[in-house]
């Protein structure tokens, strides 16, 4: 049961369904009630009825067996509350804060325990409430002049937002009603515009409200079917915007997860234009340059493609080498590991048109001045599955292979690359011995010829 208890010169107020308690002292109390009465004032929510105070909603006992008129009253109790949230008070006013949190707790606690059905003009009220209370401007990033100061590898932490604690109550409300209210009956109250405007919020620095917009966005999705077209089609439009316009935004990992349960859901054969989505969106995002920040969902999408047609495999590979950074270690390091896991996934038919390009490219991260980079694509040679590619096409690559290793070994500058192209050289020469010195042999008297040549 709710108490609010006076002790001595202070208000102890205690949250059933938080359990948490909250010290306030009288004066301030008082302070924040005369605020919201006037703030509603201002709002023009005018009733007959008087306006529901803290105290009102101390008062009332939820675990009585006092019949009222549930909609009625809920829907007088959440136009007062949504007319003192949405009215504008300043950061340092934490006593209405505090007010506006404990109104929208105990409002959430009526809809959730209630065994009424919602009907339309309290969901309606309901719908009003979050909209006010989550579409807004969000302010500038803070860290953007930061960030342009930081490396690749550091991470730039957010201030958390003052107003999150009021939000999450919000969202956790609009994620209730998303899951436990009959679509057919929430379906004329979710439209485009409040689509829209959800999405917006996906570039919101507080990574809490990111997390939530993720989840609230997958319910939609999924028990709203009419808005999938839609909401595939507006998302679209915000990688294309980061990707050739402003390559800044906040929630792109968020909605890359949320894309990789939505394609795990395509039906095969793919639709054309799901394959569209895989060549102007997924795939150019790999030539981002804040591509660390969300690598792992956009690699999961991708293979997500590939696994559901192998045959997708080759122009994935070829296209992310197009786009290979020239001066980001880091970046190279990613694309390495992206690379190598597709490998695992592509049709083995692929594997012969494959080899020449791919090993092609790799040879030139073997012999990367950067240690990290070539330690990193020499270890490719541990995969079952880079390593049948190889043998399906020796004649073409042993030549560009077996130079490339032969030059690491005798002018590299990393003892630790030395090593492995030494291991490398061992498997090539167990794959094919033949080859191997055939090869060798060959690279050997082209190597003199040029020395020769240079010298006269």
């Amino acid at each position: 049961m709710t108490e609010a208890v006076i002790f001595s010169n202070v208000r102890i107020a205690c949250l059933f369904n938080l359990g948490s308690y909250k010290i306030i002292s009288t004066e301030t109390f008082q302070a924040a009630i005369s605020e919201e009465q006037q703030q509603a004032t201002v709002m023009g929510a005018q009733s007959n009825k008087p306006l529901p105070t803290l105290k009102h909603l101390f008062d009332q006992d939820p675990y009585s067996n006092k019949s009222f008129s549930f909609n009625n009253d809920l829907e007088d109790e959440i136009l007062s509350i949504s007319s003192f949230c949405t009215a504008t008070t300043s950061q340092s006013a934490s006593a209405s804060h505090e007010l506006k949190r404990f109104k929208l707790t105990h409002l959430f606690y009526v809809v959730k325990t209630s065994k009424h059905i919602l009907h339309d003009d309290v969901l309606s009220s309901l719908l009003t409430l979050v909209s006010t209370n989550l579409f807004r401007p969000l302010p500038p990033p803070c860290t953007a002049a930061i960030s342009s100061n930081v490396a690749d590898d550091e991470v730039v932490i957010p201030i958390p937002s003052l107003t999150w604690p009021q939000l999450e109550i919000v969202y956790d409300m609009l994620l209730w009603l998303l899951i436990n209210v009959d679509p057919q009956t929430l379906e004329k109250h979710i439209h485009n515009s409040f689509l829209l405007g959800l999405l917006s919020l996906f570039d919101s620095e507080e990574t809490r409200e990111r997390e939530n917009l993720k989840n609230i966005y997958h319910q939609i999705y999924y028990r709203f079917t009419m808005y999938r077209s839609f909401m595939r089609k507006v998302m679209s439009t915000v990688f294309l915007d980061y990707i050739f316009e402003t390559e800044r935004h906040n929630g792109i990992a968020e909605m890359l997860e949320l894309w990789g349960s939505i394609i795990n859901g395509f039906a095969v054969p793919l639709k054309e234009e799901h394959k569209v989505f895989l060549k102007r969106i997924l795939i150019p995002l790999h030539k981002a340059k804040g591509m660390q920040g969300f690598n792992k969902q956009l690699a999961y999408c991708v293979y997500q493609f590939v696994h559901k047609e192998p045959e997708l495999g080759g122009l994935v590979v070829r296209r992310i080498i197009r786009y290979w950074p020239l001066a980001n270690s880091q970046k190279e390091l990613i694309l390495i590991e992206e690379l190598e896991d597709l490998v695992e996934k592509l049709d083995p038919k692929l594997h012969r048109d494959l080899a020449m390009p791919f090993c092609s490219h790799m040879n030139k991260c073997f012999n990367s001045l950067n240690s990290q980079v070539a330690e990193r694509a020499l270890y490719i040679w541990n995969s079952e599955a880079f390593v049948k590619m190889v043998s399906t096409a020796m004649e073409q690559v042993f030549p560009l292979i077996i130079q490339g290793m032969e030059e690491i070994v005798h002018s590299h500058w990393n003892d630790n690359v030395k090593k492995l192209a030494h291991n490398v050289k061992a498997l090539l020469e167990e794959m094919n011995p033949f080859l191997y010195h055939k090869t060798l042999h060959q690279n050997g008297f082209q190597i003199t010829q040029a020395t020769q040549a240079q010298r006269l």
